[in-house]
């Protein structure tokens, strides 16, 4: 219980360092920069959807067009024939983000214009521009500074045809772009271009929508333009978005209300397209007002083509669709290189080369669309789950280091870790949902790793300290530096420790006894007790206790010990040997043991009174082990061992017997036979357990006559099996007088 409580109070201390990293900036900066970049990097490109197209305004269209390489100087006659020419193609949409913040040629711009108005799907980008207010107030101190955001719109003579204005805002270097803004706050809450954009793209099932919205609430459907006709006609998306947008902010469950509805609504059922849009849509209102990128590769990734390409189709007299296919499509166009030299618009993201090529600004717009049509942005887990998903994973790793040895902890966490790692990207490429990675991989393990090695490094001292000075009165040297045991002075004090306790019984010891002198007994006893402690001292074995034909002995550690149960089980199976050969040698008098071996936590101390002690163990396990080795007289087994003792020893053949309720025990306790190294083994054993672990578990079904032609088996593979015989007799009585249905599998014992 100590051991579990500090392992605990480790765990505990452990996620609550998580957590206190979570909630300052630096956490989430290192979940950020880190561990979404290393998710992006697991996945790799993802495939972007077929309806986004960029024209990129670069270096090779102006060469080739003989123009500046500023998009701002190009004649806007370029844009109105490109415009035209889109529109023609039967985009969808036509999203410039290319601010026109100047008159140029009166003619240029008139020609730009009429194919906005012309095609009625343009949106056109806007400016946001920091503006700093001084605020003097006499009775509250000094002035003070409050920013605003001022939207810059493109001159009035290209505005007012353009179906709507939006701003796109991305931070700049050296900071990585991660998330962008659906409503900018601090600027009235603008709608920004991709989603300006994705509403305009969506007006195909802006009736639908309506029509669900006003079947959920018609109040608020009542305040919105009735049909996509006048939303086009009026000009007013972004006026219309920001209104949608209210109504979901007022009522935060009306979005899952009109998705129910939506579920049974005919129209949208039978178009899976524009169910999937209407749901998109639903969603982009939902989101909150910052979301994070998925990206889906490094520039180009999106489908791209080059603005002069297009162009020059157009004067060759060819469609601009003939080679590249803009019906029904989403289309940006600004800035954006394929060559670091040419780069004037870029962004860096978890995708910027290592030559310097980063995203550029229509790039990153494009992947914020594409992320509202399949309604597949990054999501972060929520606050709470993220707090409990911590918390829960350094509670688990503290507690492995400090409950674990160290290098089967280490295993154990790294395993685990991998399993986490797998898990999160396997999250990450399904459903883009972001669980967190450094924190939980590179601060909490390696701090619980550390942590232990030093704790049990100061434990272990100190007990090797300890062990030196309480039990070098009794034990060899060798002996006591295996111990470690917190005793100051052998006299008074005491300490648990974890031990594992061998006993053994002598059969027909009184009739012996009756049948030789006692010199003659005390020569033959002399000479078994040899047969039997030599295996126990050559395993590192402590003789704790010899009476009569009975003897008890330990192995001794702080905590639970793989290695030090292996030695155990070793010394069972050479004692027994060494006893056949004693039999033997003896006849006709012989003496078949019995062993019994369990483990868990003792106390080893002084036992006496007046002037004659003891050092002896005390404890549970002693009599637990005594227990198991009597038990070997009704299955007609040699060695008996317990679930703890034989867990993760993998280089012995032993069997599970069952689950026994001991005499006098209230806990149930699984019991295994053990054999012989596995590498003593055939496939004649392996296939006799296997058969006898298909005959208990029939009976734990209660399937009596399966179980019983099963132990039949299995006792005809081993040969006058004592186990399969046992319990070929019990399950004759359970069929007999069955059980009934609270019956837990386990066999209760009433006699020692």
């Amino acid at each position: 219980m100590e051991r579990l409580l500090k392992a605990a109070t480790g765990g505990i201390l452990t996620g609550a360092l998580g957590l206190g990293l979570t909630l300052f900036s630096i956490g989430i900066d290192l979940e950020e920069d880190l561990g979404l970049h290393l998710l992006f990097k697991l996945r790799g490109v993802k495939q972007p959807p077929p309806e986004v197209i960029v024209v990129a305004v670069d270096k090779a269209s102006s060469d080739d067009l003989h123009v500046p390489s500023d998009p701002r100087k190009w004649p806007r006659s370029f844009h109105a024939r490109l415009t035209e020419a889109l529109a023609k193609e039967g985009a969808a949409v036509i999203a410039f983000d290319i601010f026109f913040d100047e008159t140029k040629s009166t003619e240029e711009d008139a020609s730009f214009a009429r194919a906005i108005h012309t095609a009625g799907n343009v949106v056109l980008a806007e400016y946001l521009e920091m503006e700093r207010v001084s605020l003097i107030d006499k009775e509250r101190g000094p002035p003070r500074d409050l920013t605003i955001l001022k939207v810059i719109p493109p001159f009035p003579s290209l505005a007012r045809p353009a179906i709507a204005l939006a701003p796109f805002p991305l931070s700049k270097v050296p900071v990585k772009v991660h998330q962008y803004w659906t409503f900018k706050t601090g600027a009235g809450d603008t709608p920004t271009l991709p989603v300006v954009a994705f509403q305009i793209f969506a007006l195909d099932v802006y009736d639908d929508f309506i029509g669900l919205l006003k079947r959920v609430e018609p109040t608020q459907a009542a305040k919105l333009p009735r049909h996509k006709e006048e939303v086009v006609q009026g000009k007013g998306v972004e006026r219309m978005v920001q209104k949608i947008r209210e109504i979901f902010e007022d009522d935060p469950q009306i979005a899952d209300r009109i998705l129910n509805e939506s579920r049974g609504h005919p129209p949208i059922s039978r178009d899976p397209r524009k169910r999937l849009l209407l749901y998109s849509l639903i969603k982009m209102y939902q989101s909150a007002d910052r979301v994070y990128l998925n990206f889906y590769g490094s520039s180009g990734t999106i489908f791209t083509v080059p603005y002069g390409e297009i162009l020059r189709g157009i004067e060759k007299g060819s469609r601009a669709g003939k080679s590249f296919d803009f019906k029904g499509k989403a289309v940006f166009i600004g800035q954006s290189e394929r060559f670091r030299l040419g780069q004037k618009d870029g962004f860096y993201t978890v995708f910027s080369q290592s030559n310097g090529l980063d995203l550029s600004g229509v790039e990153i717009a494009a992947t914020a669309f594409s992320n509202l049509l399949t309604d597949q942005p990054v999501h972060p887990l929520n606050r709470v789950s993220n707090f409990f998903l911590i918390f829960l994973w350094g509670m688990a790793i503290g507690m492995i280091f400090l409950l674990l040895p160290t290098a089967v902890a280490a295993a154990s966490a790294i395993g685990l870790s991998l399993l986490y790692l797998l898990f999160a990207r396997s999250q990450f490429n399904a459903t883009a949902t972001w669980y967190p990675i450094i924190v939980p991989l590179l601060v909490q393990f390696p701090i619980a790793f550390f942590g232990a090695v030093l704790w049990q490094y100061v434990i272990s001292n100190k007990e090797q300290q300890n062990i030196r000075k309480a039990f070098g009165y009794y034990l060899p040297n060798g002996v006591v530096d295996q111990l470690s045991k917190n005793i100051a002075n052998i006299k008074t004090s005491h300490q648990v420790v974890y031990g594992i306790c061998l006993s053994t019984d002598a059969e027909h010891y009184t009739s012996l006894s009756e049948a030789m002198d006692p010199t003659e007994l005390g020569n033959f006893m002399n000479r078994y007790y040899e047969a039997v402690f030599k295996p126990i001292k050559q395993r590192a074995g402590i003789i704790a206790n010899v009476l009569g034909d009975s003897v008890l002995a330990l192995w001794v550690a702080s905590h639970s010990d793989t290695p030090l149960r292996k030695e155990a089980c070793l010394a069972a199976l050479e004692i027994a040997e060494a006893l056949r050969q004693f039999n033997q040698s003896s006849a006709p008098y012989t003496l078949p043991t019995r062993i019994g071996l369990h483990s868990g936590p003792l106390l080893l101390r002084h036992i006496g009174a007046l002037d004659h002690y003891e050092y002896r163990p005390v404890g549970d396990i002693v009599n637990t082990a005594t227990r198991i080795e009597g038990l070997n007289k009704y299955l007609g087994t040699q060695i008996l061992v317990s679930e703890e003792v034989i867990r993760q020893l993998d280089d012995f053949l032993a069997r599970e017997i069952g689950t026994f309720l001991l005499a006098g025990k209230s806990k149930p306790l699984v019991v295994h036979g053990l054999f012989c190294p596995k590498k003593d083994t055939n496939e004649a054993h392996q296939r006799a357990c296997a058969f006898f672990a298909e005959a208990l578990m029939a009976f734990r079904k209660q399937s009596w006559d399966e179980a019983i032609e099963k132990f039949d088996r299995a006792g005809e593979c081993f040969g006058q099996d004592g186990p399969s015989a046992f319990y070929v007799r019990l399950c004759r009585e359970h069929r007999a007088n069955p059980p009934g249905p609270l019956w837990d599998g386990a066999v209760h014992m009433e006699r020692k």
